[in-house]
């Protein structure tokens, strides 16, 4: 999740800032080789490619904030977030791809960096081998398993994280529902929240909110990633040559990154990327097969899907998108799934026909509907209304969203049925889906469809 700030220094380069501005910020990397002496690479593709990876380092930050923010114990010096972040040819496209540390990989051969041991490849899982063998095998072995080339590499820490939300003022983060985790000390009621850099940390750290454990902290950290660019790119930030400069400073004090990626790099693709937008951007995390997958000596591990991993890695490396746009009638998404919500309809006008019309349409998208409309205690409703128990307002706000223009109108005690009053503005019900799409297809989203709204 700290590679989210990372990728910020990219995202954040689109003001086309000049080098006098950041000036000496080259100084303030740390840098890494993690391409030395690598050979059978595999073909470099159009585009670029760059590996960020998250440590648990906190060695910079005080005693006070680790109680806070539950950041107590010793770091492992391990890699417990992988992304391979593509910046296409044009610059007008970002696909991130997650890596769940829990992979089953393979290592090519290698020396451990602890032991100075020379291995042969051997199985592990993913985010074990930067503690084996630093960020070269953790490259090698990204590259061995996806034949995707890395051209660049960046590492970043709690630290720097924190720092970069602080400094574009923090993120606006939406949620339907509480968010609680003990472990990491998350606790968000339903609704809007600009977290800052501690909370933030809180919120891509969370592990334990649901069962879905670490591939849904890996959906939330993609969800805030896209709010980060939404902050970016509308806050003036990218315009502003000082706030730009004191946001990568704050990123590169605690950022490694190799040789080749510099301030350079950073103009170069801010020139480019002016026009960069949440809508720009698209979020997957690989494709896994049952979870599960234990293997002797090393646990339970996650299994990547092999024809579907292989269609996001080999668009990669066309330069492709990982899925084609939606079309202007594409499905909305929603907070709850069509098929939980039950739907009564009624026909509010005395226009013939149109309950039937109204009930057969909702079930035609996924709700639930009585299939038996009836007529209303009234017949000269204008606008059409949804009726609801304020106990199910996550489902009327998701049923709400199929019938534009309509009007939420709570009541209290009316039960689990919704109720849709058909009114003389009805035109068309429109197709709505469920808003978290989890795996799905290849589970791809872009930025602008789990930002706020």
């Amino acid at each position: 999740m700290r590679t989210v700030t990372a990728l910020s220094v990219v995202v954040l380069a689109s003001a086309g800032i000049g080098h006098a501005v950041l000036s000496g910020l080259d100084d303030d990397i740390a840098r890494v080789d993690p391409f030395r002496d690598m050979k059978n690479r595999p073909r470099a593709g159009h585009g670029m490619n760059i590996l960020l990876v998250g440590t648990d380092g906190r060695d910079s930050i005080g005693r006070a904030e680790r109680e806070r923010y539950r950041l107590g114990g010793a770091p492992c010096h391990c890699t417990d977030t992988i992304m391979i972040v593509h910046i296409s040819e044009d610059r007008d496209r970002a696909s991130v791809v997650s890596l769940p540390r829990d992979s089953y990989a393979e290592t090519p051969p290698h020396t451990d960096r602890v032991s100075g041991q020379r291995h042969k490849g051997h199985p592990l899982k993913l985010n074990a081998a930067y503690a084996e063998g630093g960020p070269q095998l953790t490259v090698r072995t990204v590259e061995k398993m996806t034949r995707v080339k890395i051209d660049h590499y960046l590492e970043v820490d709690f630290a720097s994280f924190m720092k970069t939300v602080d400094v574009v003022g923090g993120v606006e983060i939406c949620t339907d529902q509480r968010l609680k985790d003990s472990h990491s000390g998350l606790d968000l009621p339903p609704g809007r929240h600009t977290l800052k850099g501690g909370e933030a940390l809180q919120y891509v750290r969370a592990r334990y909110v649901d069962a879905g454990s670490d591939l849904s902290r890996m959906r939330r950290q993609q969800h805030f990633l896209a709010a980060l660019v939404e902050r970016a790119t509308s806050s003036g930030i990218l315009w502003n040559p000082m706030r730009f400069r004191d946001v990568t400073r704050a990123v590169l004090g605690s950022v490694r990154a190799d040789e080749g990626f510099g301030t350079g790099e950073l103009l170069d693709l801010g020139r480019a990327m002016r026009n960069f937008s949440p809508s720009s951007s698209e979020f997957t995390t690989v494709p896994v097969v049952t979870p599960g997958h234990v293997v002797k000596g090393i646990g339970s591990t996650l299994k990547w899907d092999p024809e579907k991993s292989e269609h996001i890695f080999d668009a990669l490396r066309r330069d492709e998108p990982l899925s084609t746009r939606p079309s202007a009638g594409a499905a909305l998404r929603v907070p709850v799934d069509p098929k939980q919500i039950r739907v009564q309809v009624e026909n509010g006008t005395r226009t013939p026909g149109l309950g039937r019309r109204v009930d057969a349409a909702l079930a035609a998208t996924g709700f639930a509907t009585t299939k038996a409309p009836v007529n209303a205690g009234r017949q000269d409703h204008r606008r059409t209304v949804v009726a609801y128990d304020p106990r199910w307002d996550r489902s009327a706000k998701s049923l709400a969203a199929a019938l534009p223009g309509s009007e939420l109108r709570p009541v209290k005690g009316q039960g689990p049925t919704l109720k849709v009053i058909a009114g003389a503005d009805f035109e068309k019900v429109r197709k709505v889906r469920p808003k978290d799409p989890g795996q799905g297809e290849f589970g791809i989203v872009r930025g602008d469809e789990v930002t706020c709204t």
